[in-house]
């Protein structure tokens, strides 16, 4: 899938006829979201269809709309993921709600789960905690505004006192462009 200037959405149907290899973590759609309401069902089987083709591979399938993932069977060897930025509804994207991703991801059954923070916005830190906690992700990627669109950041001490939390039960990756609200420190 590609998305083209204008915003038109079209499949790239030679992606279809690469080799994936074996062996390899792939990000499937990192650019785009595979599982967005635009996005035809059709399209998203075809995607399924040819990562089964090639089983020895680890495939990460990351989107804000995780509820468009029930009703498929997720193999051992991929790894479910969602954005959730904060625990807030901020008005700034047409994804469904924090909230309703949070209750989404807990209900697909999948062996490999993970949890994007970014950007993070300001949050309640004991609500993200628990949510997180309630995924059971094998990891938690954090990161911030990379674009500096000005929006809702958390404190530095709330950062902190997430990402010790969390790294009692899961694993954390810094992203870093997270740096930048760390005042360009290590991440911790």
């Amino acid at each position: 899938m590609k998305r083209f200037p204008v915003g038109e959405l079209r499949l790239d149907t030679k992606c279809f006829k690469d080799h994936l290899g074996h062996g390899n973590i792939i990000f499937v759609g990192s650019s785009c979201d595979i599982f967005a309401e635009q996005v035809p069902e059709h399209w998203i089987k075809l995607m399924f269809r040819h990562i089964r083709d090639y089983p020895e591979n680890t495939y990460l399938l990351q989107t804000r709309n995780p509820g468009r993932l029930s009703g498929y069977i997720l193999n051992d060897n991929i790894i479910v993921g969602t954005t959730i930025e904060t625990n807030r509804d901020y008005p700034i994207t047409k994804a469904p709600t924090p909230e309703k991703r949070y209750q989404a991801i807990q209900e697909i059954i999948a062996k490999h789960k993970m949890v994007s923070i970014e950007p993070i916005l300001d949050f309640d830190v004991d609500v993200m905690v628990q949510w997180i906690q309630n995924i059971n992700p094998d990891f938690v990627s954090i990161g911030a505004d990379s674009k500096n669109n000005g929006l809702p950041e958390p404190t530095l001490q709330k950062i902190h006192s997430l990402i010790s939390q969390l790294e009692e039960s899961t694993e954390i990756k810094i992203k870093s462009n997270l740096n930048r609200v760390f005042g360009q420190g290590d991440g911790h």
